[in-house]
């Protein structure tokens, strides 16, 4: 690898992150964060990272930088995990298996269910009352 970088676009329910990836010494900063500063929760950080393990790539030999926007804590950790995976295939075609095997290509469909009209909450229904 040379002076390019490799992009990946991650997004999960309202957040999406903008993962380049390029050579250098490790570095790992999350809208001009640090990861650990960005992501302060226990297990996010090795949630993130564990794509790096399952490649058996170090993450020493990589700078980092991601812009993540909209959303909140999860949805920004996963975001930035699938922007990452996706941004390894593009460095690295041979990746994807075990990627594709780890599950960190797999978007997630899950989103919030609309409320309906009548209903409290997207299924949650008034109290009958007979009376």
């Amino acid at each position: 690898m040379d002076n390019r970088y490799y992009e990946g676009v991650g997004r999960r329910k309202e957040s999406s992150a903008r993962v380049r990836l390029m050579a250098g010494t490790g570095d790992f900063t999350v809208n001009g964060k640090t990861l650990e500063a960005f992501f302060t929760r226990e297990g996010d950080i090795p949630a993130i990272l564990k794509a790096f393990d399952v490649t058996d790539q170090n993450q020493k030999n990589y700078t980092v930088t991601v812009t993540v926007a909209g959303g909140g804590v999860t949805g920004q950790r996963d975001a930035v995990k699938l922007g990452l995976a996706r941004a390894l295939v593009k460095m690295d075609e041979e990746l994807r298996p075990a990627l594709r095997h780890g599950g960190f290509l797999t978007r997630d469909p899950r989103v919030k269910e609309r409320k309906k009209p009548g209903l409290k909450r997207a299924r949650k229904a008034p109290t009958y009352t007979k009376r």
